[in-house]
């Protein structure tokens, strides 16, 4: 045997070419299944609305007066307010989240020692894991009572402000507070994700800003934090998309409302989706469930929106 044919026995592993093709079989399989997965989703939403959109119109009518007592008869009249109110008490979530997961996520990355990092990161992956509806039941018992005295402190001293106009409900089973036990349950998902992505920053990025004479935080600015940017845009998606999904945290705590109201402070004015979905559903005859279908096919259609956005900010972001 001469040595190039020994050569490329030692390089080539046995069967190296047959498990590549397996590989590239089965990683094409799984995308295709997503994307199955995914149409089977959208194909059974859209049939199972199908009696609203080419069904009778006059019972459809009736049957959207009945689950809001008489306020709307029409469908886009009717989950208007509810996409507002499930958009409205999302971003308020992310807005409340996104700081303080970045914080917490570059304290365990740069700043903490070592065991103290350890301990934080396992605390925060727990976080992630606990179910909704045991924040739920954290918001409806412990939450709900105890925080009135702030929301009655910012009504009464920054009341001038619209979003914040009084008199703040008691007991405040309101947008202000469901969006906190929101963030609460969307801030370790954002923070281990980001944490993951500010620890594979480069050293060599790092040490390079620190040697120029940055101090430590505008080293973060100057290397961590553009680094990890399309990482912490895909981690906020990812907690905007629970938050937009979330049911049964928001029903146990939010008073409903079919209002476009901005007043956080107040209850009964605004409902997500999800949550009026669980609500309505178990008194529901087939029409309604089919009218409660097309709610959750425009919930769908908005988090498709939403991780496509996301996906485009990422791709700029790396580009």
């Amino acid at each position: 045997m001469s040595s190039h044919s020994t050569t490329a026995a030692l390089t080539q592993p046995a069967g190296g070419k047959r498990a590549d093709k397996t590989f590239k079989a089965v990683a094409y399989a799984c995308g295709i299944l997503i994307l199955v997965v995914l149409a089977a989703v959208a194909l059974f939403l859209l049939f199972r609305a199908l009696p609203l959109i080419t069904g009778d119109q006059a019972a459809n009518s009736e049957t959207i007066s009945n689950f809001t007592g008489g306020k709307s008869t029409n469908f886009w009249q009717y989950v208007g307010p509810l996409l507002f109110g499930t958009v409205l008490v999302s971003a308020l979530a992310l807005i409340v989240a996104f700081f303080v997961s970045i914080g917490i996520a570059l304290f365990i990355s740069h700043y903490a020692p070592r065991k103290l990092a350890t301990a934080l990161s396992y605390v925060v992956d727990l976080l992630a894991a606990i179910p909704s509806v045991i924040y739920g039941l954290w918001g409806g018992l412990v939450l709900v009572p105890a925080i009135f005295p702030f929301w009655n402190w910012v009504a009464e001293y920054l009341g001038w402000i619209p979003i914040f106009a009084g008199p703040a409900s008691n007991p405040p089973r309101t947008v202000a507070t469901v969006a906190v036990v929101l963030a609460v349950m969307i801030l370790p998902i954002i923070t281990s994700m980001s944490r993951d992505i500010f620890q594979q920053t480069p050293r060599l990025q790092e040490e390079a800003a620190l040697a120029l004479g940055a101090t430590k935080w505008e080293m973060i600015k100057l290397a961590v934090l553009p680094f990890g940017k399309s990482g912490v845009v895909s981690a906020s998606m990812l907690g905007l998309g629970r938050a937009l999904g979330e049911t049964m945290a928001v029903l146990m705590i939010l008073s409903p409302g079919m209002t476009y109201s901005f007043k956080l402070l107040q209850a009964s004015q605004s409902q997500t989706i999800a949550a009026n979905i669980a609500a309505q559903y178990p008194e529901a005859n087939d029409l309604g469930v089919s009218v409660l279908i097309g709610t959750g096919l425009v919930l769908f259609v908005i988090t498709f929106v939403v991780n496509y956005i996301a996906r485009k900010i990422t791709e700029k972001a790396t580009a």
